[in-house]
């Protein structure tokens, strides 16, 4: 970065930052620190980011000044830390590993390994030398009766209930432990799901699956439509939307969705665009849709931009190959189950007008349950 000459034009660089209000720094939960708004009730706090600049030796007295008049920064270390994947931007490919233990599996063990996942992430990308590009950001989540075995205490249920539609089924498949990673390499993430399956105690997994995701046509499901365009876009709102307050933790949501390609390739447009209730080159909201639409089913209604009653942040991606199967691997974060339930009840008819969702006329939903992701602080207990 060139020499800044003069105080003057320091301040006219640093005066953003400024107007912004106080920020801090936080951690990413991947070992690298960003800057980002720290939400403390209904207010944003922080101090400017001074840190990002690098002066020369004859500019620091300048800089010093220019920091004495800037709001100090926040120091809330008493506030609890989501673990790294739960309201993180996306990455290139991700890992789904999701874990059934034998019923006389040592599961205090079991957590002891969970607990360590960073550890584990720092034997795979040094974290000396990472940066964006290779950085693995991951975290884990429990089954509600694994939780309670190793001492986990929630605040609200996240039991999930098999839900019966007329246009399908909505299967509880339950699990045990759930590992989510998201690198632009998926190498990378092989590595990560080896590494934890052989760090497990022998003979204590009674079934599993790994799930490899990739980025489809810049952001689009293997349908052709756009995904999460709804999903909340910058880090404060998916803090919000995500992080439980007290604790840091996230109550997540994850299904297998197996495309019906057959309809895909064949069906109109038009049809489709129905279906979903967004046109499909660009994902423009339809200003008249059907209360059976996707987007009407998840906002509780089919007026045009109508409120959302609640909202998720969306971590789903395309997985499968041509000739085994294809389709999304759909998680979403949420502070609360609440958020879930409803979405969920209502692409099966269970919200109480007994319309299905015409998205499952286009995908079959295979597999699916309820996560408790700890916060930080609550997962280092386990270890």
């Amino acid at each position: 970065m060139a020499t800044m000459r003069g105080s003057a034009r320091l301040f006219k660089a640093l005066r953003p930052s400024f107007s912004q209000g106080q920020r801090r720094m936080v951690s990413t939960g991947s070992g690298s620190k960003s800057w980002r708004p720290l939400v403390l009730g209904a207010m944003s706090a922080g101090a400017g980011a001074f840190g990002v600049y690098k002066y020369a030796e004859s500019q620091r007295s300048v800089l010093k000044d220019i920091q004495s008049m800037a709001p100090q920064p926040v120091h809330a270390a008493n506030l609890p830390e989501a673990q790294p994947s739960v309201w993180s931007g996306g990455k290139n490919n991700a890992l789904y590993l999701w874990i059934h233990l034998k019923p006389n599996a040592n599961v205090k063990e079991v957590a002891k390994v969970a607990a360590k996942l960073q550890k584990y992430v720092d034997q795979v990308v040094d974290p000396k030398t990472k940066d964006e590009d290779d950085e693995v950001l991951a975290g884990v989540g429990f089954g509600p009766n694994f939780y309670k075995q190793v001492g986990g205490n929630v605040k609200q249920d996240f039991t999930f209930a098999h839900r019966k539609g007329t246009l399908g089924d909505m299967p509880s498949s339950g699990g045990d432990v759930f590992f989510h990673a998201k690198c632009n390499t998926q190498s990378k993430l092989f590595e990560l799901a080896h590494l934890l399956m052989r760090s497990l105690p022998a003979d204590c997994v009674d079934s599993a699956e790994d799930i490899y995701s990739f980025v489809y046509k810049n952001g689009r499901d293997l349908s052709g439509f756009i995904d999460g365009t709804e999903n909340p876009a910058d880090d404060e709102s998916r803090q919000n939307v995500a992080v439980e307050p007290g604790t840091g933790g996230s109550y997540v949501i994850t299904q297998k969705w197996i495309h019906q390609f057959n309809v895909i390739d064949n069906e109109k447009d038009k049809n489709m665009e129905a279906w979903v209730g967004r046109s499909r080159p660009d994902s423009m909201e339809l200003s008249r849709k059907s209360i059976t639409s996707h987007v009407a089913r998840m906002t509780g209604g089919n007026a045009y931009n109508q409120k959302k009653k609640f909202e998720m942040v969306r971590q789903s991606m395309p997985f499968g190959t041509v000739t085994g199967g294809a389709g999304l691997f759909f998680i979403g974060y949420c502070a609360s189950p609440d958020n879930l339930n409803f979405m969920i009840d209502r692409m099966v008819g269970a919200g109480g007008d007994g319309h299905s969702d015409d998205i499952m006329r286009l995908t079959k939903n295979v597999k699916g349950t309820y996560w408790y992701f700890p916060g930080v602080g609550e997962l280092s207990k386990l270890a």
